[in-house]
């Protein structure tokens, strides 16, 4: 087996993005002679500006700009996998403001995943005449992103300041990853209280190989960062510190320490899910529409790519017939837009039925048969004894849609802290506000795919039912 090396770079960005394309192309070429697979940069690796207004003028698109299309190129180029920590991506739909954008580019110079920033950096000490307020100028994300397979393992994308929030770590623990991603532009006072031990830490409980690249030295005359670019083992040992060194890297070995981290600590196997748990996370899998170049995918969200296709009603909406997994003489059951739990399937008579009460005996005695045998489908695929089962039937019982149709939602002990915040979760679905904005929806090609699963799966379990 080939060993697993990465590089964790650090530098000093300044306002000037040409010049720092040329410490990451310098880096790039130093580094992949040490024989490493990808090479992790810092967040604001493209620029690092002193003022609101030139940061916003700045930004670039990330499928358009010159920035992005400069390190696919350095990729293809070197032939090796970088981690760009932390770009200012334009917001397209908002010239106030932008993203600070993680992206993940293959050895072909591919977009591979991007990970918008979640957690924004807010601080405001009026007595020490102390503001700093990523608010102003940026817009944060929407989803966890699915850990990243690469050439070193499943790495889980976040930024910076994401490192405070445990949970978005455990997230992506459970979800698998080996390498855990912060790259990062600590700020001096702040790095040097809490940078070593918040990135041991998150390494030490989740077991995971920890990989922060960092800016480094004075930016300009408002802005200095820490620097020490660190990558931690899962037991938590110091394998690589840059120090305050600028520009610089270090190459480390990605070996098996997990494993038998893992094995002889079995943390994994004694958390208390009963009792705690993570729910409702608004998880992404495939790059958002706007990062995806429309000749790569014919599966966008846009409408545009069903229009082929047979739909079928349901109230003001069309559900494309790839999206649909079970049909009856007069009911079909299809996949969800948005997800409450993971399985959340709908199902609805072929007739636009309004109410329950609108249903014909022979459409009801239909539809709660269907309800069953999808309720049965859905326990056995995800591997769980009980389901949500309900209808919104009405206005005032929250019903949005108007088409009668019944939700069912798999659940297992512990998938929320109150099991009837489910509910809210309903609402917010179906109903939502700026208080309480709608989940991501979903990609057509991932409701596409689960829909194709759950055609095979009915198909065994009728089989196994003969």
């Amino acid at each position: 087996m080939c060993a697993k090396r990465i590089a964790v770079c650090q530098m000093t960005s300044v306002a000037d993005k040409s010049q720092n394309l040329e410490v990451i192309s310098q880096i790039i070429s130093d580094a992949v002679k040490d024989n490493v697979q990808i090479i992790f940069f810092p967040e604001a690796c493209d620029f690092i500006c002193d003022n609101k207004k030139e940061t916003l003028s700045s930004a670039e698109p990330l499928l358009t700009g010159n920035i992005v299309k400069n390190y696919k190129d350095l990729a293809s180029k070197y032939n090796v996998w970088l981690s760009m920590g932390g770009v200012h991506e334009k917001d397209e739909s908002d010239p106030t403001k932008m993203f600070n954008t993680h992206i993940i580019i293959s050895n072909k110079g591919e977009i591979v995943q991007t990970y918008r920033k979640l957690h924004l950096f807010d601080v405001e000490i009026p007595e020490k005449n102390i503001r700093l307020k990523e608010s102003d100028f940026c817009n944060p994300g929407s989803h966890i992103v699915s850990p990243v397979d690469s050439p070193v393992g499943k790495i889980g994308l976040s930024i910076c300041y994401d490192m405070r929030f445990p949970e978005l770590s455990t997230s992506l623990s459970i979800l698998n990853s080996e390498i855990l991603t912060f790259p990062s532009a600590f700020t001096h006072a702040t790095g040097a209280a809490h940078w070593h031990i918040l990135l041991r830490a998150r390494a030490i409980e989740n077991q995971c190989f920890v990989v922060a690249a960092a800016q480094t030295g004075q930016h300009n005359a408002k802005r200095r960062s820490y620097g020490h670019a660190l990558c931690v083992s899962p037991w938590g040992e110091v394998l690589a510190d840059c120090g305050e060194d600028s520009p610089c890297y270090k190459v480390v070995e990605i070996g098996d320490s997990i494993k038998e981290v893992r094995r002889n600590m079995p943390v994994f196997q004694h958390r208390r899910p009963d009792v705690y748990s993570l729910y409702a996370l608004s998880l992404r899998k495939s790059l958002l529409p706007e990062h995806t170049p429309r000749q790569a995918s014919n599966d966008s969200q846009s409408p545009e790519s069903a229009k082929a296709e047979p739909m079928n009603v349901f109230g003001h909406v069309r559900v494309p017939d790839s999206c649909v997994f079970y049909k009856s003489k007069l009911t079909y059951a299809f996949v969800n837009l948005r997800c409450v739990t993971p399985g959340h399937v709908l199902i609805a008579p072929l007739r636009m039925a309004e109410r329950n009460r609108d249903l014909t005996e022979e459409e009801a005695e239909d539809f709660y048969r269907t309800i069953r045998l999808v309720q049965k489908l859905m326990e056995k695929v995800h591997s769980t004894q009980s389901c949500t089962v309900t209808i919104q039937d009405g206005p005032d019982a929250g019903q949005t849609v108007k088409h009668l149709h019944c939700h069912i939602l798999p659940r297992k002990k512990g998938d929320f802290i109150d099991n009837d915040l489910i509910y809210l979760e309903l609402a917010k679905h179906d109903q939502f506000t700026s208080k309480h904005p709608a989940k991501p929806a979903r990609s057509l090609q991932e409701m596409r795919s689960e829909a194709a699963m759950l055609r095979e799966e009915l198909r065994k379990l009728s089989e196994q039912d003969r």
